[in-house]
């Protein structure tokens, strides 16, 4: 059993992953033709693995690298995600999510032992191994280590490679700062999907479907046409839009029976999702001369945010070592 105070500071007995049994499909989620001709070819690969490395022997010519890794790239709440429990569900395996800030130990050494032991339950259960947020994780590795905190960094990224190499399952990453993987990643990884923003037809089906077919209660006035026009926004964003709206149209003060949701509340849903939008990039825009951050400033800022974060674990690596010496001292005198 671990020492109560290496559970207490995030040892091996904290929980690494989500275990889910997935419950979405390709049917709940509006892609561009693109990303869907892409998807196509992943799930294709999957299914087809078996006969090209096993009974066509090409498993025994190249033993490494028969993990099926793809990568999903593209901006928040393009449906990435569903995308993965889609695969997964396809496939009738469970799907394990992992995120880094899960996987993250402030103990030295600990994290490179979170991957392997995360390959290890994916592969013995048989799952799809889906890494949400994986830039963190796969980050580029760095030439100077003088410092312990990007040792352990690049320890994570080799170990995650050598699993790469040695599993033989589903592995998907999901990331919007694809610029940030190591290079390494490229040969492992068997396919790319690219997820672009929604176009106007298909926002309007997205708008759509977020509704109940028959127990929603909508306004004549509602014109989801004209909303997928004009806001040129992700699925995610018009989801939450959505219930914003449901929510505003359900408080009015009118008898329940009479309440239906109207476009102007669909507007102001909207409106207050990109309103929160701005208020979450109003730092980037007041860097940027021309008010809007530029590719380069989110990059610059993301990777700021990765070291201040690593920083804050070599932090907390001191103080742990502090309180068991302390402990240890404790322990000594009575």
């Amino acid at each position: 059993m671990a020492h109560p105070l290496f559970r207490l500071f995030g040892g091996s007995n904290r929980k690494t992953f989500d275990s889910i049994v997935p419950r979405r499909t390709f049917d709940d989620v509006i892609l561009p033709p693109a990303t869907k001709r892409a998807l196509d070819l992943a799930l294709a690969q999957v299914t087809t693995h078996d006969l090209v490395f096993r009974r066509w022997g090409l498993a025994e010519r190249h033993p490494g690298g028969t993990a099926l890794a793809f990568n999903f790239a593209g901006p928040s709440g393009t449906g990435k995600t569903i995308c993965a429990e889609a695969i997964a569900h396809a496939l009738g395996r469970r799907l394990m999510v992992v995120r880094y800030a899960e996987l993250e130990s402030v103990w030295m050494g600990e994290t490179p032992k979170n991957v392997s032991a995360i390959f290890r339950i994916a592969s013995e259960e048989g799952a799809v191994l889906f890494f949400d947020e994986a830039d963190a994780i796969a980050s580029r590795r760095s030439t100077t280590v003088d410092q312990g905190v990007l040792r352990e960094t690049n320890t994570v990224v080799n170990v995650l490679l050598q699993e790469l190499e040695r599993f033989g399952g589903v592995v998907i990453f999901a990331t919007n700062m694809a610029v940030n993987f190591d290079p390494a990643f490229e040969r492992r990884i068997r396919t790319h999907v690219l997820f672009e923003m929604p176009g106007p037809a298909e926002r309007a089906v997205i708008w759509r479907v977020q509704m109940h077919p028959t127990r929603t209660p909508l306004a004549d006035d509602v014109d989801f046409d004209a909303l997928a026009s004009k806001y040129e926004v992700s699925g995610g964003d018009i989801r939450n839009a959505v219930l914003k709206a449901a929510l505003l149209a359900a408080s009015e003060d009118v008898p329940d029976e009479e309440k239906r949701i109207h476009q102007r509340h669909l507007i102001a849903g909207i409106e207050d999702v990109l309103g929160g939008r701005r208020v979450m990039r109003q730092n980037l825009q007041e860097q940027s001369p021309s008010g809007e951050a530029t590719a380069r400033q989110e990059i610059e800022q993301a990777l700021g945010a990765l070291v201040a974060r690593r920083t804050a674990v070599a932090v907390g690596l001191s103080a742990a070592a502090v309180v068991v010496a302390l402990a240890a001292l404790v322990v000594a005198v009575f």
